[in-house]
């Protein structure tokens, strides 16, 4: 079941229900954040994955709760997103000093 969520797709208004926020937010937000673009049909028509999903919810935290401004949270968002690059790097870093002790 957990495999379909992976294909499950949201219309706009399906989408900004689902995290809280209006229509007219989600689009000012795909201007800002280079990483929130979603599927676009031959129509036009913007179509939203789970994982839009998660990163509009975090977005919305980070300026909602956080409290922080348009750059901050692209500032924060750039981070982690480095930050998970890097931890895969020292992973694969690893497992090639790893296999090399053999």
């Amino acid at each position: 079941m957990e495999d379909l969520q992976e294909f499950k797709r949201y219309k706009i208004g399906q989408a900004a229900k689902a995290v809280g926020v209006k229509t007219y937010v989600l689009r000012f937000w795909e201007g800002e954040f280079d990483e929130l673009e979603p599927i676009r049909t031959d129509s036009g028509q913007r179509l939203y994955t789970e994982e839009h999903l998660e990163l509009i919810r975090e977005i919305k935290h980070l300026l909602y709760d956080d409290g922080l401004t348009i750059d901050g949270a692209k500032k924060k968002l750039n981070s982690r997103e480095n930050s998970s690059i890097l931890r895969e790097v020292r992973d694969e870093l690893l497992e090639i000093k790893r296999l090399l002790k053999r």
